[in-house]
């Protein structure tokens, strides 16, 4: 499931940048907010998933399913995947390698969870 590893910086920094995004894009600040009014909520645990991508099967297809078999999903090599953060659709990326584990960098924000 989600990796505990995941630091709240680097979700602050995600919002950070999306709320300059769209300061740029407004021409207007956030409403004098900064990455300090969210200091309340650093604490606060949340559940990060990064989805490949998703296929669909009959329950007698599952059962059939064994150690090397390929389920092919509904994405192509080198495109990004989707990543949430508590079922919520925040952004996408690609999958990186670091120090022999799997990793995500973030490419996209995406805003007001749009799918």
């Amino acid at each position: 499931m989600p990796n505990d590893d995941v630091e709240l910086t680097d979700l602050t920094s995600a919002a950070a940048l999306a709320e300059q995004q769209t300061a740029g894009e407004d021409g207007a600040e956030g409403e004098g907010r900064s990455a300090g009014d969210l200091e309340a909520v650093f604490d606060v645990p949340v559940s990060v998933s990064a989805v490949l991508g998703k296929t669909s099967m009959e329950v007698s297809q599952l059962l059939k399913l064994g150690r090397g078999a390929v389920v092919e999903l509904d994405r192509k090599v080198g495109e990004a995947i989707d990543i949430y953060v508590n079922d919520r659709l925040v952004a996408r990326g690609e999958v990186v390698l670091v120090e022999e584990r799997l990793g995500i960098t973030m490419t996209e924000i995406v805003k007001g969870g749009q799918a």
